[in-house]
């Protein structure tokens, strides 16, 4: 399948503009975004994309041979089911995070790729932040010694952001932002042996949950990894923390793509797309081999989100296997539907 893939969205909101379809369009040799079904077509928001139709029956996307792909871009609550459709027209499809609702659903969902013979999985464009990628690279350099504990965070100044929302089992910050930080655990360190799982409900019973902290441990390694977040952060902790018994590495600010999306500074054409500047750069602290402290400033890794797509094309037109593993996905659900129990 040496040939441009073709790309139906279901959805044309924040996550298909901003999200997906800016990082494709870097990959015309690749991919092709032919066909965005919303229930209203309109572009006032969201410019429409050059060369693609607009149409407001889904069946123009599921009943298109053409389509090699559907990208899942509704609201969380949606996913599940327009994910399945799309899967029984025998699409290969992505879904935007949350994944599922639950771990039977996902499962239900990997069930059904591997009977229909095409591939399903989550749209964790976050393995691609360079704040992730550089963490992963100091750990990998082994300047840290035994690295004993990993922790990120997601944390806002938002204190606001979740008022009126109310108790709602999928939209809510562990499954709209946990979702990305344990994904990048897992990618990094595989399923763990055991967790714990805790959320809770700053503004107290029946409000949204708008505070996580997960840790999982991986015995072998004898290591702990951990997610937090909250809304109510005003001093925000680091991004990555990585602690060995040699040094410890801080990256205070998150990856800058986002920030550059926001402002519609968009990946193609511009070189400096999410680009850290020096002052962003991690610290690392470390005891050299002649028993000297040392302290650098470690550049950032230069990523972008379209090695999302670059990947899912290796996926689809050539068989490799799919960048987010099933059971990766399957465990992080599993942890997500731990803490939610905790929820009142």
């Amino acid at each position: 399948m040496d040939r441009v893939l073709n790309v139906g969205y279901i959805g044309n909101g924040k996550a298909t503009n901003r999200y997906h379809i800016p990082f494709m369009l870097t990959l015309p040799e690749k991919f092709r975004v032919k066909t965005i079904y919303a229930r209203h077509i309109r572009h006032d928001a969201w410019d429409a994309v050059p060369g693609a139709t607009y149409v407001d029956d889904l069946d123009a996307v599921l009943g298109d041979s053409a389509i090699d792909i559907v990208e899942i871009c509704t609201p969380s609550r949606c996913h599940f089911e327009h994910a399945k459709a799309a899967l029984r027209a025998g699409k290969h499809v992505v879904v935007d995070k949350p994944f599922a609702g639950s771990e039977a659903e996902a499962a239900e969902l990997f069930e059904l790729a591997r009977a229909q013979g095409v591939t399903v999985q989550c749209f964790q464009n976050r393995r691609f932040d360079s704040d992730y990628v550089t963490a992963r690279a100091v750990y990998d350099s082994g300047k840290l010694g035994h690295v004993f504990e990993v922790v990120t965070s997601y944390d806002y100044f938002r204190p606001h952001m979740m008022d009126g929302v109310g108790l709602d089992p999928i939209d809510n910050a562990a499954y709209g932002h946990a979702t990305h930080c344990l994904d990048q655990l897992i990618a990094w360190f595989g399923v763990p042996d055991r967790f714990h799982a805790e959320v809770r409900q700053t503004k107290g019973a029946g409000a949204a949950v708008d505070y996580f902290d997960y840790d999982l441990y991986y015995d072998e390694l004898n290591l702990k990894a951990t997610a937090h977040a909250n809304y109510a952060s005003a001093f925000l902790r680091p991004s990555f923390a990585v602690y060995g018994d040699r040094g410890a590495y801080l990256k205070m600010e998150k990856d800058q793509q986002e920030r550059d999306l926001k402002h519609f500074y968009l990946p193609a054409g511009h070189p400096d797309f999410g680009q850290d500047s020096l002052e962003q750069y991690g610290l690392l602290r470390y005891v050299d081999e002649t028993g000297v402290m040392r302290e650098e400033r470690v550049p950032s890794e230069r990523t972008s989100y379209a090695q999302f797509y670059e990947a899912l094309f290796e996926t689809v037109a050539h068989g490799a296997p799919q960048l987010v593993k099933p059971e990766e996905t399957l465990a992080q659900m599993r942890i997500l539907e731990a803490g939610m129990t905790l929820a009142r």
